[in-house]
C-alpha cells in the first residue's frame, strides 16, 4: 500500500512539473476566445447540397490549393502548398506555370487589370509574377518588420493591393497556436504600387483571412476566422476608414471570400465546432 501511495504521489508531482514546464516554455499567452452563440431555431441558414454536384478540378495534380482566380482569357490560376502557381488552360489541361520557391507555401492570389498575377507568400509577403513569368517581390516589409503569413489579396480600381496577414505572431505551420492563444494578431494591409509603400489599414483582427472588394468599389470585406464573422471596411470618401460588421454569428469559421457575378459574396466556411 505504501508503495502505491508513493508511486501515485510521484506521478502527480511529475505531472505538475511537466505542466509547469509546458506553461513556462509555451510560445502562447492565452486569452479567452468568445465563440458565437448557437444559431436559433428555425435555422438562420437553410442547409443545401449544392456542392454535391461540384466537379473536382486538379485532383491528384494540385497540392492543397488555397485560392483561384481567372484572367481575361479564361485561364484559371491557383497557388499550392509546394510553391507552385499552376494554371488550367482553356483546353482543359493543367500547366505547371511558375515555381516561386521550393520551401515556401503560397496562399491567396489575384490577377490584376494589367495581367500580372499577385500571390501571397507565407514567408516573403506579396509577390508579383508578370505575364512573361518575371517574379518581383512587392510588399515584404512594413515599418522595418518582415511581413509573414500573408493570406489573401485583392486589387482595387486604383491599382492598390489590399491583403490580409493572418497572424503577425505565428506562422502557417503554427496556426493552431494562434487559435489557442485567442488573441487578435491579424492585419489588413495596403500596398500602393505608385509609391511602392505598404501601410496598415486594420490591426487586431482575429486571424485575418479571405479579402475581397464590392462590385461598386465602395467597400472591402475581410474574414475574421476565429471570430466567425466578416468585417466591412469602407473605401468611398464620405465613409472612408469606417468599419462595420458585414456578417456575424456564422455557423462556422470563414476562410475565403469571393465576389459573385451578381454582386453578392461567396464565403467558404470551416465547420470546426458545433
Amino acid at each position: 500500500m505504501g508503495y502505491g501511495i508513493i508511486s501515485a504521489s510521484f506521478l502527480l508531482v511529475s505531472a505538475v512539473a511537466l505542466t509547469v514546464q509546458v506553461f513556462l516554455y509555451s510560445p502562447i499567452s492565452p486569452d479567452i476566445l468568445e465563440l458565437p452563440s448557437a444559431v436559433s431555431s428555425p435555422p438562420l441558414y437553410t442547409p443545401n447540397n449544392y456542392l454535391q454536384a461540384a466537379i473536382k478540378l486538379g485532383e491528384g495534380i494540385l497540392n492543397k490549393p488555397e485560392d483561384v482566380c481567372v484572367d481575361e482569357k479564361g485561364i484559371l490560376y491557383t497557388a499550392t502548398r509546394d510553391g507552385w502557381i499552376k494554371r488550367l488552360l482553356t483546353n482543359g489541361t493543367w500547366e505547371n506555370w511558375k515555381k516561386i520557391h521550393d520551401r515556401h507555401t503560397l496562399l491567396g492570389l489575384t490577377v490584376t487589370r494589367a495581367g500580372d498575377v499577385i500571390v501571397c507568400d507565407t514567408e516573403e509577403g506579396l509577390i508579383k509574377v508578370s505575364e512573361d513569368g518575371e517574379v518581383t517581390a512587392l510588399a515584404t516589409h512594413m515599418n522595418g518588420a518582415n511581413i509573414r503569413f500573408a493570406d489573401d489579396v485583392v486589387e482595387a480600381a486604383d491599382g492598390s493591393l489590399y491583403f490580409s496577414v493572418a497572424s503577425t505572431k505565428f506562422g502557417l505551420h503554427d496556426w493552431p497556436l494562434d487559435l489557442l492563444e485567442a488573441k487578435p494578431h491579424g492585419q489588413l494591409l495596403k500596398y500602393d504600387p505608385s509609391t511602392k509603400e505598404t501601410s496598415l489599414v486594420l490591426d487586431g483582427l482575429g486571424f485575418a483571412n479571405g479579402v475581397t472588394i464590392s462590385s461598386d468599389q465602395e467597400f472591402l470585406v475581410v474574414c475574421e476566422t476565429w471570430k466567425s464573422r466578416c468585417l466591412k471596411y469602407w473605401l468611398k470618401e464620405e465613409m472612408r476608414g469606417k468599419v462595420d460588421i458585414f456578417i456575424d454569428n456564422l455557423p462556422g469559421m470563414p476562410d475565403n471570400i469571393k465576389l459573385a457575378p451578381d454582386g453578392s459574396f461567396w464565403i467558404a466556411i470551416l465547420q470546426v465546432y458545433e
